[in-house]
């Protein structure tokens, strides 16, 4: 806990994107994952922030429990891109799967009535936000990503567990699962006994939830709508094939689809291609 208290008062934290940064005297010259063609940096410019002054100006954090042994958590008001994180409880301890910025006394207690954090999962850097804090205030938890985005890393502590290869057994019935496309390591959460053991996918936004709830895209970018190319369309479909789910969550609120989700990304990701190759030009 001391070692996070430490991180509050120096590690800086770009306020676009929610990434923190190693301990220094001053900001970074710029935030590499907001200078970046995926994400971007404000029409007002670059602003950095800490912990300790997100905690002076009234953030807290909410919580929603989805279905057993899995709970949503995000701040509000939204503080950088706004996603959410789950806890993921099971026998055998507990996985945060991605990671949000904002982290105070509240949330700690909360989660350690709950079991605490045996390990933390992040699909893709721009939901690495304040992992070096988190794992600092659960004891040091390993924090796992995949070795494919290593070059993002905002904060290189030494908690951090690179893995490679297409997936990564955890514990229990979690596995993790690379995919790519949004980003090279980009990786999904499966968890076997979940939606009454039929299955569920904690995708982040690698496979993002469409407002109507009824489909899934894959992009380059989001915010600027950059495509994928249909081989990664392919190649993710393929993957998701050899997986067995029913639910899968977004990266953010609101953003899940309760039930036949395997055939939803089956057939979305199949019109994302046939879209793309379309060339009708009164389509």
């Amino acid at each position: 806990m001391e070692e996070a208290r430490r991180l509050d008062k120096e590690c800086w934290i770009c306020e676009a994107c929610g990434m923190q940064f190693a301990p220094s005297p001053n900001p970074p010259p710029e935030c590499h994952i907001c200078t970046d063609h995926r994400q971007f940096v404000p029409r007002g410019g670059q602003k950095w922030t800490k912990q300790e002054q997100l905690k002076q100006r009234g953030y807290r954090n909410m919580y929603q429990k989805h279905e057993a042994n899995l709970f949503g958590i995000a701040t509000v008001p939204k503080v950088a891109i706004g996603q959410r994180a789950f806890l993921l409880q099971t026998p055998n301890g507990n996985l945060l799967c991605d990671c949000i910025t904002f982290l105070d006394d509240a949330t700690i207690d909360i989660i350690n009535g709950l079991g605490g954090i045996r390990a933390i999962a992040i699909s893709h850097p721009h939901f690495y936000s304040t992992n070096a804090q988190w794992s600092a205030a659960f004891g040091n938890v390993p924090v796992y990503m995949h070795e494919k985005d290593k070059q993002w890393a905002g904060f290189e502590h030494g908690n951090v567990k690179y893995w490679s290869g297409e997936s990564l057994h955890l514990w229990d019935d979690i596995t993790l699962v690379h995919l790519g496309g949004h980003f090279a390591g980009g990786s999904i959460v499966h968890w076997a006994s979940g939606a009454d053991a039929k299955g569920v996918i904690v995708s982040g936004d690698i496979l993002q939830v469409g407002g109507d709830r009824k489909c899934v895209s894959i992009m380059r970018s989001f915010p600027n709508f950059i495509p994928i190319a249909p081989s990664h369309a392919r190649r993710i479909g393929a993957i998701m094939e050899t997986l067995e789910y029913d639910r899968l969550y977004g990266g953010f609120f609101e953003l899940e689809i309760d039930t036949g989700a395997k055939k939803i990304v089956r057939d979305s990701l199949q019109r994302y291609v046939e879209w793309i190759h379309k060339d009708d030009p009164n389509a």
